[in-house]
């Protein structure tokens, strides 16, 4: 029997209501501890909210539940071993690039369209049926998604919100960050009209396991908002970085996260989740070296 693989990340996740609203609408997940047979699957989608998208909330679930399932194939087929090897990263890139968006996006619009079919009990029924466009436009959602391995990170984004990298070295970078901001509350949506044309990849092989980015943070705009500058978010991301580092575990941070949720969403307005993954052998290793300093100073 083999040894069992060491968790090569830790994560820690919440979300909160915004105020003033009946129903939070995003929905996230985080899975796995970023080995081979386990792969680091982080995701966060935020349903749009109104009467227009009025089961968005139920549209950002969907989308959560199916970037899962992508994510855990194309992990799986990153480490598919056969008579000719693994897949080459060049052929991963273009999977990563068009074939998982473009499944994703069918499977979601297969999704909420059998959710519609099974559920029209607010229809009149002397309506005149809604087109597949306007049954889309109900469930209408944004979606950031990640997965790493050994190999491999790769992200997704479709709409507003932040993929946050934070390198081996403390440098924060948000790579998914659309060339232009979006207009008011306007945004990509996955019930868009070839929605999958519009995700935004972020592919980074892993070529030095030391260099991996030491945190990953993924979040709704619903965060990025309450501040009042783009320079306020980076620091914030920096500060979570530094409290992690500080603190060498992430059961403080994951204790006082709901607290600056709630305090993002008052100033936002709108729903706030944060999903966020660090390497525990960075902060190991840190660990080790100041133990170190401390002995040579004694």
């Amino acid at each position: 029997m083999s040894a069992p693989e060491q968790p090569l990340w830790e994560t820690l996740e919440h979300s909160v209501r915004g105020v003033n609203k009946q129903i939070n609408q995003d929905w996230y997940a985080a899975e796995g501890s970023g080995t081979e047979g386990d792969p680091l699957i982080l995701s966060v989608a935020d349903g749009h909210g109104s009467a227009v998208h009025a089961r968005s909330e139920i549209g950002a679930r969907c989308a959560v539940d199916l970037f899962g399932h992508q994510a855990r194939t194309f992990a799986q087929l990153a480490r598919a071993e056969g008579p000719d090897g693994a897949p080459s990263l060049s052929w991963l890139m273009n999977y990563a690039r068009n074939e998982l968006p473009r499944q994703l996006v069918a499977a979601w619009q297969e999704r909420v369209l059998a959710h519609w079919d099974h559920n029209r009990g607010t229809v009149d029924p002397a309506a005149e049926p809604p087109r597949k466009d306007q049954k889309l436009l109900l469930y209408g959602a944004t979606l950031v998604g990640a997965v790493l391995t050994p190999r491999m990170f790769a992200a997704w984004q479709l709409g507003d919100g932040e993929l946050t990298v934070t390198d081996a070295d403390g440098a924060i970078a948000l790579p998914l960050a659309p060339v232009e901001a979006d207009l008011g509350d306007e945004t990509e949506s996955l019930c868009s009209r070839q929605a999958w044309k519009m995700i935004r990849v972020h592919w980074a092989p892993v070529v030095a396991p030391d260099r991996t980015p030491r945190m990953i943070a993924l979040s709704t705009d619903g965060l990025s908002k309450s501040f009042a500058s783009d320079e306020g978010f980076t620091q914030f991301m920096t500060g979570l970085d530094q409290r992690l580092s500080k603190d060498g575990r992430t059961d403080g941070v994951r204790d006082a996260l709901p607290g600056w949720l709630a305090e993002a969403a008052r100033y936002s307005g709108d729903d706030t989740t944060l999903v966020a993954a660090r390497r525990p052998d960075l902060i190991a290793a840190d660990d080790s070296a100041a133990a170190d300093e401390r002995r040579s100073d004694a």
